[in-house]
């Protein structure tokens, strides 16, 4: 897709959500190279969230190992250096 092209290029549902429902809990795209996301709050312990983005991370590390070659132990640790960076600057949320 040309980078001037206005259509979102969304992703599919997941199989095990297709099959069996689910709900959304978050949606993030890049526009304009930043990321521009919607969450309902979906968890009643907040810590919740914070597993979910491990596993999220995790699953990110795996496809940069399979895409790149950066190793899944090398991608996970660099996510993991980028979230420690965001998260010392309270001014960082766009």
């Amino acid at each position: 897709m040309a980078e001037d092209d206005p259509r979102f290029e969304a992703l599919g549902v997941p199989p095990d959500a297709q099959e069996h429902g689910g709900i959304e809990v978050l949606r993030a795209a890049v526009v304009d190279g930043a990321v521009s996301f919607a969450l309902r709050r979906s968890f009643e312990d907040p810590a919740t969230w914070g597993r979910l983005l491990i596993d999220l991370a995790r699953q990110a590390a795996r496809v940069y190992a399979r895409e790149t070659e950066i190793s899944e132990e090398e991608a996970f640790a660099r996510i993991r250096a980028g979230m420690e960076a965001e998260s010392l600057d309270p001014e960082s949320f766009n």
